[in-house]
């Protein structure tokens, strides 16, 4: 697979079709600065193109999973829209909010399962990072907090206000966010946001790459198939949810595939399955 393996904010690598992508900057809690903005959506783009991938695992070193975004984001001049035309500065940055947030969105889209592994804080942006995501574990150390009105500011990367709501009660959301305060892996869990809460970072780890394991055993046809299905329901009625089913399911249904998946079941053999197809860009070579 033909993606780098380090990066300036976290290290990727790539094991029996699984991509670990790991936060690299504990001393920095993990933070969003400028190079995570650069270098994690370029990663998730290489991911979408990729031939054999089946699953990707989002976790980080340290003690806290991430703090959300860096302040240089807010003190970049360059970066960060500012001037005294406001309405060309308001223009240009809801553009800047809106390509903050497809780098979210694209975790959401990306066409196999994400899961990601949450210890310690998981703060402002993290959060919406981890409700972009298909499952989220954590360890039983781990906190959550919607931590932008506790600066002034409405959540607005598009996961925490857009997103939760789908995962979370209402109320407990609207709670959540007005608040700004912290809640526990053991709300988290009661809750339904995470899946399920690890006694330490390493169990957790573990636990989580094999469930990795376990989807990356399967079709990634009928894997993709599922993510897009279940993610098409969520946001649209049971009668539409079925036609696109319908019509899904005449296109992309791999009878030879389920003939082979069925005789290696009889011989209690593991399947040989093909990687879905790699997609390349527009003009690549």
């Amino acid at each position: 697979m033909d993606i780098a393996s380090s990066y300036n904010t976290f290290t990727l690598t790539v094991e029996n079709s699984v991509a670990h992508l790991q936060f690299s900057r504990p001393e920095k809690l993990n933070s969003m600065n400028l190079d995570f903005w650069r270098e994690f959506p370029a990663a998730i783009a290489a991911l979408s193109m990729s031939d054999d991938l089946r699953v990707l695992v989002i976790s980080a070193q340290g003690p806290h999973f991430c703090a959300g975004m860096d302040l240089e984001v807010f003190q970049s001049p360059d970066k960060f829209p500012m001037g005294k035309d406001k309405a060309r500065v308001s223009e240009a940055m809801r553009r800047f909010v809106m390509q903050l947030q497809q780098v979210f969105t694209d975790i959401e889209q990306l066409r196999v399962p994400v899961l990601t592994a949450i210890q310690g804080g998981c703060i402002g942006g993290a959060l919406d990072l981890v409700a972009a995501s298909d499952m989220r574990y954590c360890t039983k150390d781990a906190f959550f907090t919607i931590k932008e009105v506790a600066l002034g500011i409405t959540a607005d990367l598009g996961e925490t206000l857009q997103r939760l709501p789908s995962i979370l009660p209402q109320g407990i959301v609207r709670e959540l966010a007005y608040t700004g305060r912290n809640f526990s892996a053991a709300e988290a869990d009661k809750f339904g946001l995470v899946n399920q809460v690890f006694a330490t970072q390493e169990a957790m780890l573990d636990g989580v790459l094999q469930i990795a394991s376990q989807i990356a055993a399967h079709s990634p046809l009928a894997v993709t198939g599922s993510k897009e299905m279940l993610n098409y329901s969520r946001d649209h009625g049971v009668d539409d949810s079925l036609k696109y089913m319908a019509t899904w399911q005449s296109g992309m249904l791999c009878l030879e595939e389920t003939m082979k998946i069925m005789q290696a079941q009889r011989q209690r053999k593991a399947p040989v399955l093909d990687p879905l197809r790699k997609v390349t860009g527009l003009f690549a070579e």
